[in-house]
């Protein structure tokens, strides 16, 4: 049962670092990305990279309040009118509420006994596919603010780009950010 315990603990707290990870390269994102760039009108109809970075923050917010409602949930941020300033703010702060979340998820406490991904999805046990998934969404979303910014002409400076696969630089700034906090507090 120790043993569980220990393995629980530290499921939690990798967990935490990991996705504090995952923020950290969208804010690299949003730090170098050219102010031309947010509300441009993308190809085809696409969205603009404001409205996916508002996006990203506001799936973060619902999976917050439908899977760990007893945690502060971040307010919406308005697609149509946010600023780079309040999507590195609000993306900040549902990063931070995602992580407690998952660290409540994970460290075996049993408080957050399902995730619910939307409405429309049939609610998954807690486990690491509940990281994947968050992970999986924000990567997909990453990968499309690149390519329209490509597409558009707004080239990322390579120290981005390459950047984002500097796992070991990336894993060090942020495995502390909120991870420090948490770990400090015994993942609570």
């Amino acid at each position: 049962m120790a043993q569980l315990q220990r393995d629980s603990l530290y499921s939690g707290r990798a967990a935490v670092r990991v996705f504090a990870a995952n923020e950290r390269m969208n804010q690299m994102l949003l730090e170098r990305l050219d102010a031309k760039a947010w509300n441009a009108k993308a190809p085809g109809g696409a969205r603009t990279i404001a409205a996916i970075f508002t996006h990203l923050h506001n799936v973060r917010a619902k999976w917050v309040r439908l899977t760990a409602p007893h945690l502060k949930v971040p307010n919406q941020l308005d697609r149509a009118n946010c600023t780079r300033k309040q999507a590195k703010a609000g993306l900040a702060e549902s990063a931070a509420r995602c992580e407690e979340m998952l660290a409540e998820a994970l460290d075996g406490g049993g408080r957050i006994k399902k995730f619910v991904r939307d409405g429309w999805g049939r609610p998954w046990p807690v486990g690491v596919e509940m990281l994947c998934y968050m992970i999986s969404h924000e990567a997909h979303h990453r990968g499309q603010v690149c390519m329209l910014a490509h597409q558009m002409g707004f080239k990322l400076p390579t120290d981005v780009t390459s950047g984002m696969w500097s796992w070991e630089k990336i894993w060090k700034e942020s495995g502390g950010r909120a991870g420090r906090e948490l770990i400090r507090k015994g993942n609570r």
